[in-house]
């Protein structure tokens, strides 16, 4: 699966064995193996041994992530080699803020990196950092976010729009993905399922996401709809070339352009 057709994107601890082994069950579109804040500072050790392991053994043709610690910490260096060593997709860089970080990471582990942007400095650097060669994708880091924007824990997304919508505009610049960020209360799903509708309304390919039961919701809000996938066949089947009408609307290359990228993202869906 190519990382922009991910809907689900699922951060478990690279030291729970349990949770690994669950996830091979699940139909997430990715599992991200963390080793940074779901693990204890004297567990580190052990994630990454799970973690490498747990990436060479493989989640049965789910895409698979290592989220790495950050520079300065004791732990980022042989995080980095375990990511170069594993058969991992992707190395899951938090707290990014400049281009240079990317750059790092990727010479080293020799993996595209997918930068998480969770500060102001990250939000204004995101299109130099979306435009690094290594530089499979952006997640959005909300929790952080809003810290650092001194945006109230009760208040909703508003304060972050202008962020999560410079964030997608970088990405599509650089033409890379772009998730958006986790959703923490566990038993709200109505509440879930409206920010998933949110986010994909603005423009990001998927969400990341805390808990199994959150997966399904976000397969079925960032998967096609299927009479949409209808429409974009036949459409495709209809079109001659230039502008023309098609069901009582005008369409051109551009539409057909559209109908592709739907039915290739059904297509990776299984639909």
């Amino acid at each position: 699966m190519l990382l922009r057709h991910a809907r689900s994107l699922l951060f478990l601890p690279a030291s729970n064995q349990r949770a690994i082994a669950k996830a091979r069950t699940l139909p997430c579109d990715m599992v991200i193996l963390d080793l940074e804040d779901a693990v204890p500072d004297d567990r580190k050790d052990e994630a990454r041994a799970s973690a490498a392991a747990a990436a060479d053994e493989g989640f049965g043709g789910r895409l698979c992530a290592l989220r790495i610690n950050v520079a300065g910490t004791p732990w980022h260096g042989l995080d980095m080699v375990a990511a170069k060593g594993s058969r991992a997709d992707y190395v899951v860089l938090p707290k990014v803020e400049n281009a240079k970080q990317v750059k790092d990471v990727f010479s080293v582990c020799q993996r595209p990196v997918i930068a998480m942007i969770e500060s102001a400095a990250g939000v204004l650097a995101a299109t130099s950092i979306a435009a690094e060669e290594g530089t499979a994708g952006l997640f959005m880091g909300n929790n952080d976010l809003r810290q650092d924007l001194a945006i109230p824990p009760s208040a909703g997304r508003e304060g972050l729009s202008f962020a999560m919508q410079s964030v997608i505009l970088s990405a599509r610049a650089a033409r890379v993905a772009v998730f958006d960020g986790v959703f923490n209360r566990l038993d709200d799903e109505a509440g879930f399922e409206a920010e998933c509708a949110a986010g994909h309304a603005i423009g990001f390919d998927g969400k990341t996401l805390i808990h199994p039961s959150q997966v399904t919701v976000a397969n079925q809000v960032f998967g096609p709809d299927a009479q949409a996938v209808a429409d974009a066949r036949r459409l495709i089947e209809a079109a001659t070339g230039g502008a023309e009408r098609f069901e009582g609307r005008m369409i051109e290359s551009m539409h057909v352009e559209e109908a592709k990228a739907l039915v290739a993202r059904a297509g990776a869906a299984g639909q």
